[in-house]
């Protein structure tokens, strides 16, 4: 008679863990940062079709990096459930916390889960609010795992040595076209130099009355890196 197979719980955990890194650290690499006109998001993607940033609701956006096809999904779904809320109740109950919880949900059940394999995504979602400290970016990982971020976050691959760039280099409640310098300063690193065609660039505008969300074309970002 043989034996079944067994791993330790501990030895699938990391194998899963593993697993989700080494597939988020294929994809480029985003930064979000708190400026004195709201909250600047940039993100290092050429496409000018597969966006990675995008609008969830009011004054709150949605960031993901690593496979498009499984983000994609989750800010459909982000979409629809903001709309719901914001239906039965009213539009100030839809807050980013509360959107955060429910992806942090999803995606600790998936990889807890005895599933093929956990979701290989980390996502950003970030709320306007009508002054600097009303702001808030909740880093979602792979694993459930929910992040309250203050000034700037790093999400996607390389994002050790992106952060630390950033430490070096930020500085708190500077203007947009400064912070957008800096942000992609720390995306391009010593050896890359990134044009506005290779970068995508939102905005969540505070003096937004009710949609805050704003896309920057390539002509307003090579404008704002002089």
């Amino acid at each position: 008679m043989s034996m079944p197979f067994y791993m330790s719980p501990e030895q699938v955990m990391k194998d899963r863990a593993d697993y989700a890194r080494k597939g988020i650290a294929r994809g480029r690499a985003l930064v979000a940062a708190q400026v004195a006109e709201g909250i600047l998001i940039v993100a290092d993607n050429p496409s000018s079709t597969l966006r990675k940033v995008s609008e969830i609701y009011d004054r709150i956006a949605f960031a993901g990096v690593g496979k498009y096809n499984e983000f994609d999904q989750l800010r459909v779904a982000g979409v629809r459930a903001a709309e719901l809320k914001g239906y039965q109740y009213s539009r100030e109950d839809v807050d980013a916390r509360g959107l955060a919880n429910q992806y942090a949900q999803i995606l600790g059940d998936v990889f807890s889960t005895s599933g093929p394999k956990p979701l290989e995504v980390e996502l950003l979602i970030a709320e306007v609010g009508s002054t600097l400290p009303d702001d808030r970016l909740f880093h979602v990982l792979y694993d459930g795992t929910l992040l309250d971020e203050r000034n700037w976050c790093v999400l996607g691959g390389d994002a050790e040595a992106i952060a630390q760039r950033m430490a070096e280099s930020f500085v708190a409640e500077s203007a947009m076209d400064a912070c957008l310098k800096v942000a992609v300063a720390a995306l391009a690193g010593g050896d890359r130099k990134l044009s506005a065609t290779e970068l995508e660039v939102a905005t969540l505008d505070r003096s937004g009355r009710r949609r805050c969300f704003r896309r920057l074309d390539h002509a307003t970002v090579t404008r704002m890196l002089g």
